[in-house]
């Protein structure tokens, strides 16, 4: 029996198994059809075989390391990013060991690739007075800085995902009593985040400028929906004028997931259980909220004053066993 030719393959793990065995967000194909035109460009220069050529046994486990270094090498990407372009790698080959049992070496020895590990650092976020001076810089006599700000206001209000803002419409926003917004999020989980006065007030100003020009709730120029390359650079504009105002935002790089961040560190703040944090922000698990614990300071400063058993005498220091130690240093 002929085997199967790589290129079909491909084209029916991205139809029959992602898009319709196992209906797969939009936001995943997307993902996963970056990886493969990178790792097809990159295959064609290696291997001089235009994409529609390839075979299966092209695609080895060497080809793979050799794409991945030279992503990081090339395109500077992180530990995580790399690690993301192979896990769409390893699902496209545990989908070819059904279709393709005859190359199941070949296959293992691609599944074998590892992960690179990397460090998780503390999440960034700002501070009430970085997130005022950076509501307050778009300039609101314009149709831009109008949408700009509620845009902003909106993301650290409700703590949004770049792509669950940008695909906001009119009918998702709700300003009558119990104001809310409507998103279906990560993993098709639908969830309703309530708005506070100052959104409200900010959307009721901003929703009549839209009239019938279109159904986006935060359009571009064309009245298409905003692209995450234009929030990128809005944010980066609005940045660089906050920083004349507060100084402290030239030390963080603001993005929208920073933002996302500053809603969460203002629950938490705010004495807000973990839980709650996690429903407001759509995550699956109440533990990826563990972060914000990690990343706020002033809640340990607030433990370590309550652990701090005062009219105590010091007490003199003693050096441990320098075995121990010798050990502890390793």
């Amino acid at each position: 029996m002929k085997p199967t030719s790589f290129a079909t393959l491909l084209e029916r793990f991205f139809i029959e198994r992602l898009m319709r065995q196992r209906q797969v967000s939009p936001h995943t194909v997307s993902s996963y059809r970056d990886t493969f035109r990178l790792l097809l460009h990159f295959a064609n220069r290696r291997l001089h075989k235009q994409p529609s050529d390839l075979e299966l046994e092209d695609i080895d486990a060497p080809l793979i390391t050799a794409f991945l270094d030279d992503l990081e090498a090339n395109r500077k990407i992180t530990a995580r990013s790399r690690n993301l372009r192979l896990t769409a790698i390893r699902s496209f080959f545990h989908y070819a060991a059904y279709e393709e049992p005859a190359r199941a070496s070949q296959i293992q020895r691609v599944l074998a690739i590892p992960s690179k590990r990397c460090s998780k650092g503390l999440v960034n976020f700002l501070d009430r007075a970085e997130t005022e001076a950076l509501l307050a810089a778009p300039d609101q006599r314009s149709w831009y800085g109008r949408r700009d700000h509620a845009l902003l206001l909106v993301a650290v209000q409700t703590g949004l995902r770049l792509s669950e803002l940008t695909g906001l419409r009119r009918e998702d926003m709700h300003l009558g009593t119990g104001a809310h917004v409507r998103c279906v999020g990560k993993g098709r989980r639908e969830r309703c985040t309530p708005l506070t006065k100052q959104a409200v007030a900010a959307m009721k100003a901003w929703l009549p400028e839209l009239a019938k020009i279109t159904d986006w709730l935060f359009p571009n120029a064309q009245g298409g929906r905003l692209s995450a390359d234009a929030v990128q650079r809005l944010l980066a504009k609005y940045e660089r004028i906050a920083c004349q105002v507060c100084p402290s935002l030239k030390k963080k790089r603001v993005t929208p997931h920073v933002l996302r961040h500053t809603l969460a560190m203002m629950l938490l703040q705010a004495g807000i259980d973990r839980s709650v944090i996690a429903l407001w922000l759509g995550h699956e698990s109440v533990e990826t909220t563990q972060i914000y614990l990690d990343a706020d300071l002033a809640l340990k400063e607030k433990i370590l004053a309550k652990t701090t058993q005062g009219g105590q005498r010091p007490r003199l220091f003693k050096p441990g066993d320098r075995l121990l130690t010798f050990l502890k240093g390793l």
